[in-house]
């Protein structure tokens, strides 16, 4: 066990990359340069920590603080007690994954920082790490907790080799290391089964590890109807599905499309239509012309129903930016697709009253991470710098779309009960 502490122990405490992102230029036209003055006439609180992020910072942490002190047995406890309650983040992250992520994070971090910055002459710690993780499995052999946090691990360093796509265009030599974590995650899991232990934490890492499965397409529908049948309120599992359903990794459009309803129906209990909306969420980010095959009445419906269901603010920056920042940066991949690209214009129009109905707190980092397609590999140069981004971003969107109110002198209050507009 000293191994992996003496291994992890000068990492640094966050994985965010050191490398700097490309900043973005446009120049202004006359018309945007008359610009409202944003600091009197646009009101709303902004948070650079909301609640959101609080949580899932101090569970991660928690993860990792037992892990380093090697207090599997804690771990394992609290784990399982999370996984029991199907605890989850605001955002739908399960507790019991951001433990196990925590965990893991210190091997994972190693990988990612080797693989991707470091030399190919220093694998040898990587190799120690994993083995270190190994022999902790060795101690535990009838731990699905344990073999969770390993299987995963292998899992991100496989990623870490070869990318999150399902493009064809990974060298070979990483492809072969990817296939070789993947094998070794599903020996590490093969002992243990999700739904006879109740465990949406072992089911999610289960369909999880579809990805190096020849039998992924004929089982993924199955697997993860088992997973959001277990934990029909975490979201997470139900945006996994819609992502694996694309055509690239498991499914087709159609099969997408079938998924989501028959998801919505299973799930009306917990988020009305809103399991329809949440399949399509990531899918239509990664392949925008699955929005070809989207019924956009009943995505609308589902947004609303999950934004009245929503206990705090983080849905309603994250479904803004969604549509005001993501989706017309994907629609733009897509404009040979004029059936998907109507269905894009549609949720784009859906901003406006988000922003007005839904919106009283501005949380930055979400229209950062927008900026980026909500993808989670994305390297960014910092938290601060991601933050400065999403704010800007943002104000920009209120430009676009209250700027002539604001130009006019009238402030714009943004408040729990709606948008008011205060006349200059």
């Amino acid at each position: 066990m000293s191994l992996l502490k003496t291994l992890t122990a000068r990492l640094p405490r966050t994985r965010i990359s050191t490398r700097k992102s490309k900043p973005t230029t446009s120049r202004a036209s006359p018309e945007q340069m008359r610009t409202p003055d944003l600091d009197k006439l646009l009101v709303i609180p902004v948070s650079k920590e909301p609640h959101e992020e609080q949580m899932r910072s101090y569970h991660f942490n928690q993860g990792q603080f037992l892990a380093r002190q090697e207090r599997w047995d804690d771990l394992t406890t609290l784990v399982i007690q999370e996984d029991m309650s199907r605890r989850a983040s605001g955002g739908g992250m399960p507790i019991a994954e951001l433990l196990c992520q925590g965990a893991r994070s210190d091997v994972v971090a190693l990988a990612e920082h080797l693989l991707i910055d470091g030399t190919p002459e220093e694998n040898r710690p990587l190799k120690d790490a994993i083995s270190a993780l190994e022999e902790i499995l060795g101690e535990y052999p009838n731990n699905h907790i344990i073999a969770t946090i390993v299987a995963m691990a292998h899992l991100d360093i496989g990623y870490a080799w070869r990318g999150t796509t399902s493009l064809p265009d990974t060298p070979a030599r990483n492809l072969e290391a990817f296939e070789l974590h993947c094998k070794r995650a599903g020996q590490v899991l093969d002992a243990f089964c999700g739904i006879e232990l109740n465990s949406p934490l072992v089911t999610s890492a289960r369909c999880a590890l579809l990805v190096g499965s020849p039998e992924a397409p004929d089982r993924a529908a199955d697997d993860y109807e088992d997973l959001i049948d277990l934990a029909p309120s975490q979201q997470r599992h139900i945006r996994a599905l819609g992502h694996h359903m694309l055509p690239q990794w498991f499914g087709s459009y159609a099969t997408l499309e079938l998924e989501a309803r028959r998801t919505a129906a299973r799930t009306q209990d917990v988020w009305g239509d809103g399991a329809y909306t949440w399949a399509f969420f990531d899918a239509l980010l990664v392949d925008p012309k699955s929005a070809s095959v989207l019924d956009v009445p009943f995505f609308l419906e589902g947004l609303r129903n999950i934004l009245e269901r929503s206990e705090d603010q983080h849905n309603a920056n994250l479904f803004a930016s969604f549509a005001a920042v993501s989706i017309p940066k994907a629609a733009q991949r897509c404009t040979d697709d004029l059936l998907a690209s109507a269905a894009l214009e549609s949720i784009q129009t859906a901003a406006q009253w988000i922003l007005t109905d839904h919106l009283h707190e501005l949380h930055p980092l979400i229209w950062g991470h927008a900026m980026e397609g909500f993808d989670n590999q994305a390297r960014i140069a910092s938290i601060d710098a991601l933050f400065k981004q999403g704010q800007e971003k943002a104000n920009q969107v209120f430009v676009n779309f209250f700027g002539d109110q604001m130009l006019k002198g009238n402030a714009l209050i943004f408040t729990p009960q709606g948008l008011y507009v205060q006349r200059a």
